[in-house]
């Protein structure tokens, strides 16, 4: 789903976004629910961010990652953490493009995620190339999304990708599954 956001184009950074686990949601400029096999998952476009809210077996787990104010903990190029039943991986990467070669990369992702089932993104009033993408899915037992943010002013793309899934126990040694 694709939709143009209601709301003034703020020149924000990509060195801004900072992440979040376990926040309250938000308020949301567009949010698109969705079942994948068993897990509702909520993708929420907060402006120049995101949120997706993760319900699973009476567990939920909340990724924020957004410019916000006064806050403290930058985006990290990776963790790996337990949150509550499920293990959580999250990932990210900036990239830096040309002005060409970042038009042609923004179309392409916000194409992908457009006619996506399971994808929303959202552009900003005022330039083409500004957008928030988000793309979700169930493989291999876990949940996982995708998100884009583009800063065209920078020729900046922050990509991001998490996985979450039931926490499996390991192996006790000297086990005969070991």
């Amino acid at each position: 789903m694709l939709t143009t956001l209601k709301t003034t184009y703020t020149d924000t950074r990509a060195a801004d976004l900072a992440w979040c686990l376990g926040r309250e949601p938000l308020p949301a400029l567009a949010v698109l629910d969705l079942e994948l096999a068993g897990s509702t998952v909520q993708l929420r476009l907060l402006g120049a961010s995101h949120q997706v809210i993760l319900r699973e077996d009476g567990g939920i787990c909340s990724e924020t990652v957004a410019c916000i104010p006064g806050s403290s903990t930058p985006l990290p190029l990776g963790v790996s953490k337990r949150v509550g039943a499920w293990e959580y991986e999250f990932a990210a990467r900036v990239e830096t493009l040309p002005g060409s070669s970042f038009a042609g990369r923004a179309q392409e992702l916000l194409a992908l995620v457009a006619d996506h089932p399971q994808g929303l993104a959202g552009t900003f009033p005022g330039s083409p190339h500004a957008f928030t993408a988000l793309l979700a899915q169930r493989c291999d037992g876990r949940v996982g999304w995708r998100t884009w943010h583009a800063y065209p002013q920078e020729g900046r793309l922050v990509a991001t990708r998490t996985r979450v899934g039931v926490r499996t126990a390991a192996p006790l040694e000297g086990h005969p599954s070991a």
